[in-house]
């Protein structure tokens, strides 16, 4: 039976970059597996939804949603996303069959030395919708299958080793 492999955490935790490794990984063995990302969707949707609680909400929602359909028509699916609601994992659980979901930890001091969309340091626009984790609360995962602390101490391969053992 395929799984659906949640990758949560906040933007710059490292989400993006475990998934995709874990992507190739399984690819390897298995071709029926596809790769979601929170920020490339919002495009596949046509951005209609923007920031607010209300619309993120929406936004995980559909991501959750995509991810069971896919997920009942064989494929293996990783997504990665902020999901910072945990009504949107509760949903997960309740309705998806091999449901794994990861929570990519990293500390504050970790996410504004990465920086790369410059959410952290007021460079960008997004910033005056509300960052995740400093204006707008995130609902931290309490019940993940696995937590990755990953501070950069940890090799992304490693810990995608980690998230297979599950």
């Amino acid at each position: 039976m395929s799984t659906v492999y949640w990758i949560t955490g906040l933007s710059g935790a490292g989400k993006t970059t475990i998934g995709k490794l874990l992507y190739e990984k399984i690819r390897m063995t298995d071709l029926n597996t596809v790769f979601l990302d929170g920020d490339t969707l919002r495009e596949v949707f046509g951005n209609d939804l923007g920031y607010s609680r209300e619309e993120r909400r929406k936004c995980a929602m559909r991501y959750a949603r995509l991810c069971a359909m896919l997920q009942e028509q064989g494929l293996n699916v990783i997504c990665c996303t902020i999901s910072m609601f945990d009504s949107v994992r509760e949903w997960n659980r309740e309705n998806i069959q091999n449901y794994v979901e990861v929570y990519v930890k990293a500390s504050m001091d970790t996410l504004r030395k990465r920086d790369q969309k410059g959410l952290y340091s007021g460079r960008t626009q997004e910033v005056m919708n509300g960052v995740v984790g400093i204006h707008m609360e995130f609902e931290e995962p309490k019940s993940s299958d696995l937590i990755l602390e990953n501070e950069g101490d940890v090799p992304p391969e490693e810990q995608v080793k980690r998230i297979l053992l599950v």
